[in-house]
């Protein structure tokens, strides 16, 4: 930590090495230095007013000298808005009331004292996901070089540095070609169809999105002109391949949906995308697979907190009553992408963001709540993060409050190291959303109050698909409520639908006495939850037996069982034998 020390305690930055190779004024070095000091007492999270005041002792109107210097810095990517606006679009003035952080890259500078750039070493690839990795780099600097053009900072160091780079990976992805003997099937692939020099790499850009769903603005057809195009008239002779009649379109690697149109029905924006079908043959191969699995294992073991899931069950194979399951198709149509676009269209909802949702499934226990939650992820091809909830609630008073805010770091840094997208479950959240003490006098109501207020504060931020399942409703805060815009209840199944449960869990292949009697066990008022449980008891005891077949005792038994051991004093209607 050398580097990071010498740079927040040196007095003249003009001669400092890591503040020389940050190519940044004088003044923006010192925003810098402001920033990395605060990080000693544990800050990362500045009000731009609050900054320029710190740092230049500036008030009011003569603040607004400064933006331009927090400006130029969300450019070269050495901080970015924690509010989630993009660094682009949002204007001088905005920024003043704006929330910003250092990003991960300059922290790394900090540790390491130079850019983060690591040229790869000169060997053959392992397999396409090695390959890959070069080109998304080839990417990333693209991508950074459009910034600073953008800015007009293309006759500066950093500009100049980041050119090179670029020149240095692609001589680097050429050598290692070269002296690989291993087929690389994307390359395989894309060959048929001759691309040129920007059709590629505007495949490659799209194809990184997929991978990682970083930016929804890399889809647009604006940015990803500028990607390729270093002046206005490149900028104009490059739309080309974004016409319909272009290459890239016209063989079905890419396609695109018209999401901004004008009043007049002219497209004004396109939004490209690289179909199913096309993903299907490069990215699900089987030893990709398997680097997935090491990585998803390897990030998930530095945590305590979630588990991951991914689920395969079926609406279809859920049986709940059909209002419920109408509901749910309905959410799933409203989580489409060509909806949210549309919402987008109207105004209704904000450009800046993603398919987002919060949630609750409310009900009995067993009712089907969670199991839904599965099935709704595997309809939305998004994997869940499942969180025990007993998990958060600590014995010293002080810790869960920093516990609730390590559910959602914990989440953010999951998402961004799997490179996707994951619903969020909070499973049996009844303590978590219940309603906030009144009075407060004691110090454990104090500590749940900040408790909630911090996690009321957590999902009003919250911008992806997070499912929050209670037993009651009546018991959730109102400022809670009013946070979730879909909450579905869950009913206990009628008798029809408990005979079709039994039918669905009783074991195929097993044997049944003569006195068993379908209508009779339907006839007890359980929930699919406690018929598993049911079943799966009734099944370790008949497997004991000499000969093991399933009687009505058998299950009338487990049955009594499980209705004694309800604290919901549930009654059965059917006879026990």
């Amino acid at each position: 930590m050398k580097h990071y020390i010498d740079f927040i305690n040196t007095k003249n930055l003009s001669k400092n090495k890591l503040a020389l190779g940050l190519n940044c004024s004088i003044d923006e070095i010192r925003i810098l230095q402001y920033l990395s000091k605060c990080l000693l007492d544990n800050q990362n999270n500045f009000l731009v007013s609050s900054v320029i005041e710190n740092v230049f002792k500036a008030k009011g109107a003569e603040s607004t000298n400064y933006l331009k210097h927090i400006k130029s810095l969300l450019d070269l990517e050495y901080l970015y808005l924690t509010n989630d606006a993009g660094a682009n679009d949002i204007m001088l003035l905005e920024l003043l009331n704006s929330y910003i952080s250092l990003t991960p890259s300059f922290l790394k500078i900090l540790e390491n004292g130079k850019s983060d750039f690591d040229l790869p070493n000169i060997v053959p690839y392992k397999d396409d996901l090695d390959y890959l990795k070069d080109e998304f780099l080839k990417i990333n600097l693209l991508q950074k070089l459009a910034f600073l053009r953008r800015a007009e900072k293309s006759n500066s160091k950093i500009y100049i540095d980041s050119e090179n780079n670029l020149n240095s990976i692609t001589s680097c992805i050429t050598k290692r070609l070269e002296i690989t003997t291993k087929k690389i099937n994307i390359l395989h692939f894309l060959k048929p169809y001759m691309l040129n020099k920007e059709e590629t790499i505007i495949f490659f850009t799209l194809l990184k999105e997929e991978y990682y769903a970083e930016n929804e603005r890399m889809r647009e057809i604006s940015t990803l002109i500028e990607l390729i195009s270093s002046d206005e008239y490149s900028k104009i002779s490059n739309k080309y391949i974004f016409d319909e009649k272009s290459k890239l379109i016209q063989s079905g690697l890419i396609d695109y949906d018209e999401d901004i149109l004008s009043p007049f029905g002219g497209t004004i924006n396109k939004s490209f995308y690289i179909p199913a079908q096309i993903l299907q043959k490069i990215i699900y191969q089987k030893r990709e697979k398997k680097s997935q699995k090491i990585l998803i294992d390897s990030i998930m073991k530095n945590q305590d907190i979630f588990e991951l899931i991914t689920p395969k069950t079926n609406l279809k194979d859920i049986i709940l009553p059909s209002k419920t399951k109408e509901v749910i198709g309905l959410l799933i149509q409203q989580l489409d992408l060509k909806v949210v676009n549309l919402l987008k269209k109207w105004g209704i909802k904000d450009n800046k963001r993603g398919i987002d949702a919060k949630i609750i499934f409310y009900g009995h226990p067993g009712t089907g709540k969670t199991i839904t939650a599965y099935a709704l992820s595997n309809a939305l091809k998004k994997p869940i993060l499942s969180l025990d909830c007993s998990k958060i609630l600590s014995m010293y008073v002080g810790e869960s409050e920093k516990n609730v805010r390590r559910i959602f770091d914990t989440y953010k840094n999951i998402t961004k190291d799997l490179k996707k997208d994951a619903i969020l479950l909070l499973d049996e959240a009844d303590q978590f959303l219940s309603q906030r003490s009144v009075l407060g006098n004691s110090s454990v109501d104090k500590m749940y109050n900040q408790m909630q207020n911090i996690f009321l504060e957590q999902i009003e931020k919250f911008d992806s698909i997070l499912i929050a399942t209670t037993n009651l409703l009546d018991n959730i805060d109102q400022a809670f409520s009013r946070r979730f815009n879909y909450k579905i209840e869950f009913l206990k199944p009628s008798i029809e639908q408990r005979k079709l449960i039994w039918r669905q869990l009783l074991p195929k292949k097993a044997n049944y006495a003569k006195d068993f009697d379908l209508n009779n066990l339907a006839s007890f008022e359980l929930t699919g939850g406690q018929i598993k449980i049911i079943i799966k008891n009734t099944a370790y005891k008949v497997a004991t037996k000499n000969k093991p077949i399933f009687t009505m005792g058998d299950f009338t038994s487990e049955i009594r069982k499980e209705i004694d051991s309800n604290f919901e004093g549930v009654k059965s209607l059917g006879f026990l034998k």
